[in-house]
């Protein structure tokens, strides 16, 4: 065995270290480039790692039962301050679980506090009130702008091991009567005369965002119309949701706001109302969502980071996200990346999926424009089965626009989206669908071991770069 090694050999074993730490540094931070003469590493060792590294939170054994602080099942009364009190005891004394019974129990906006974990028995229900009095004015956001505006539903502000479990359910109480009428939409109880966002309060928030106004300043509320989210963990960190069931939600449904560390775990979002999207991550990081059904009025599962010159103001990536063992039923997209996604979004991970309905848009789906601007890299989506789907299984859209005018100078750059052992049923109208802009186009799309048994048309692409199909199958 030789133990010495000369000049020359010393430096080639220094060259092959450094070789292999920037192979791993540029996998998990930057995406899979890799060193020459080096052995190419797997992208999803990173998805691992991220497992190991995302732990839920724990609590101390002490229990305290809403019941104890007031609070009684079934009278229609508020137990509001009971539950609210019972959380900031349990909090105040090192932390705990704060238990929901059995039963129906009437409730305002739910603010979680340090080390507490809101806990639902089975059988057990929180109705939310939809009376705008019982509403709080917090520091919140809407569609990727910050404001100050009625609180969300569960909320939590500068918080530290979090959680939400049990097999209960959390009734946001919104129909076509509360909180739906004001997206503006027939389809959801609104009528002629009757107010809603499109009153120029929604306008009144995005012009006030771009000419950076103090957010002390952006208060809305009473009069303006613009929905609350359902559970808003904002500037958390360590944060599980795990069991419970959540229904008819003004607006989006799991809001992770500039939080890290959040365990998605065993939820069942069944909400058909406008906006409601199912999860919406935003400028967060380090998020495992997994045996969750997404059952949705609009996408299942959008990870987001602001709008337009705010988000890149706040400049903070969405990245670092694993998706798994999820089912989407109805909605726009399965998974998707935007649209209010200024500051970029890197590093997601989806894999042993089931996506299926007549009513789901789009398998996987990414949406942006030249006024949002933003990044999407780093993208890797296997074992996913997808039933039936609308219109793409892969759509990638960087002119997305609604409302006024969507066109400007921040033009989007997507790269690195990879599909691998995906089996579609039907794909509805397009297996990849996809739009770039001539001097910005999106790069490095792969399609490997998927097959696509019915589709209308396999492919429709603009400003395309590096599109390669490996072993991919159409209408076969």
């Amino acid at each position: 065995m030789k133990l010495f090694l000369s000049g020359l050999e010393k430096v080639k074993v220094m060259i092959g270290y450094i070789c292999l730490i920037a192979t791993y540094l540029s996998v998990f931070f930057q995406g899979v480039n890799t060193c020459h003469a080096q052995k190419e590493i797997d992208p999803w060792d990173f998805s691992v790692q991220l497992t190991a590294d995302v732990l839920p939170p724990t609590f101390k054994s002490e229990i305290y039962n809403i019941l104890d602080f007031g609070a009684n099942p079934n009278d229609g009364v508020l137990d509001t301050n009971a539950i609210n009190e019972a959380i900031s005891k349990c909090s105040k004394n090192g932390g705990g679980t704060v238990l929901v019974p059995k039963g129906v129990f009437y409730s305002g906006p739910i603010h979680l506090d340090n080390n507490v974990n809101l806990h639902l028995e089975s059988e057990s229900e929180i109705l939310f009130s939809a009376k705008l009095d019982d509403f709080p004015i917090v520091h919140t956001s809407f569609e990727g702008n910050e404001y100050m505006n009625f609180s969300p539903l569960v909320y939590a502000r500068n918080k530290k091991n979090i959680a939400i479990t049990g097999k209960g359910v959390l009734n946001g109480n919104a129909n076509k009567k509360n909180w739906w009428p004001w997206c503006g939409s027939k389809r959801y109880g609104w009528e002629e005369e009757m107010p809603s966002q499109h009153n120029g309060s929604r306008d009144r928030l995005v012009e006030m965002a771009e000419s950076n106004v103090p957010v002390k300043d952006r208060v809305f509320g009473k009069g303006y119309y613009l929905r609350p989210n359902f559970i808003e963990p904002f500037e958390c960190e360590n944060v599980l949701i795990e069991g419970v069931k959540i229904i008819n939600a003004p607006f989006w449904v799991i809001h992770p706001y500039k939080s890290t560390n959040i365990i998605i775990d065993g939820v069942t979002v069944d909400s058909h109302g406008p906006n409601n999207d199912g999860c919406d991550p935003e400028y967060s990081k380090n998020i495992i969502i997994k045996n969750c059904v997404f059952n949705t009025g609009d996408d299942c599962i959008a990870i987001k980071s602001g709008r337009n010159d705010e988000g890149r103001r706040i400049g903070i990536v969405s990245e670092n996200i694993l998706i798994q063992n999820c089912k989407m039923i109805d909605g726009h997209g399965g998974v998707v990346m935007g649209s209010e996604i200024s500051a970029g979004v890197r590093n997601v991970f989806v894999e042993n999926c089931e996506m299926d309905s007549p009513n789901l848009d789009r398998a996987i789906r990414i949406k942006t424009n030249s006024r949002r601007g933003g990044f999407v890299e780093n993208v890797y989506v296997r074992n996913v089965t997808v039933g039936q789907v609308k219109e793409a299984v892969l759509k990638i859209n960087l002119f997305y626009g609604i409302y006024k005018n969507q066109s400007g100078t921040n033009f989007p750059k997507v790269k690195n989206i990879n599909l691998e052992n995906i089996i579609v049923e039907n794909g509805g109208k397009y297996g990849i669908l996809a739009k770039g802009h001539e001097d910005y186009p999106i790069e490095d799309v792969t399609f490997k071991n998927v097959t696509i048994k019915k589709v209308e048309r396999f492919k429709s692409v603009e400003h395309v770069n590096n599109l390669k199909l490996i072993n991919t199958h159409i209408n076969k």
